[in-house]
């Protein structure tokens, strides 16, 4: 249904794209410094769950009316940075609640921590403006027209960057928790580092915020 030509050229832009840390990458590595390495691939699973979400929606006609109405994607570029300055403040208010005995020990958090985690990272994904721009501007310029089946096409081309910020994402995360289990040598370096986590969503929520499209 696609070709390789498309699939290797769509991969090559994507993989560009994805290496240049953008506030997907960055979620991930503030989740890792204040609450660790289960959070961080939680985290990084939902940033590409919310991620694909976002090629659904190009796929089925959503993704170019949102990048067309200044209306829309401010509302949803917003939305996405408002959530983050929101986790960031919690993140930063129960610093003090890390203790490094929690990190030299296996958590075992319960299954509902795991899934909300997997929701916040989607929630963030899914609002990424970067994500909007690249699947709703470039997505669609790797599709074979002339083959049929253009939201298959869509949907199969979809996975190549999922795929690759799957593996980025949780590098990236699985580094920042390493960073943050060294740090976890007393309680209160460790409270620093996680006041450092929420601090970084922090900002990372107001960056974008006032980036992006003006017009």
């Amino acid at each position: 249904m696609v070709s390789t030509d498309r699939v290797l050229a769509f991969a090559a832009m994507s993989l560009l794209v994805i290496v240049i840390p953008g506030p997907s990458v960055l979620f991930v590595i503030g989740r890792a410094l204040a609450h660790g390495r289960r959070t961080a691939v939680a985290t990084a699973l939902g940033n590409v769950l919310g991620s694909y979400l976002l090629v659904v929606a190009v796929a089925v006609g959503i993704g170019s009316l949102v990048e067309r109405s200044v209306a829309v994607y401010l509302a949803v570029k917003l939305a996405g940075a408002a959530y983050l300055v929101f986790l960031g403040v919690q993140a930063f208010r129960h610093r003090r609640e890390l203790k490094a005995s929690a990190i030299t020990s296996r958590p075992a958090g319960p299954a509902r921590g795991d899934l909300r985690t997997v929701l916040d990272g989607a929630l963030v994904g899914v609002t990424n403006p970067k994500g909007i721009v690249f699947f709703a501007a470039v997505l669609p310029q790797f599709v074979d027209h002339a083959a049929g089946h253009v939201p298959a096409q869509m949907l199969l081309l979809g996975l190549v960057p999922i795929t690759i910020g799957l593996v980025t994402d949780t590098l990236w995360g699985l580094s920042a928790s390493a960073a943050r289990t060294w740090f976890a040598r007393s309680d209160r370096r460790l409270s620093m580092i996680g006041g450092a986590g929420g601090f970084a969503m922090i900002g990372l929520g107001l960056t974008v915020a006032v980036t992006g499209r003006a017009d």
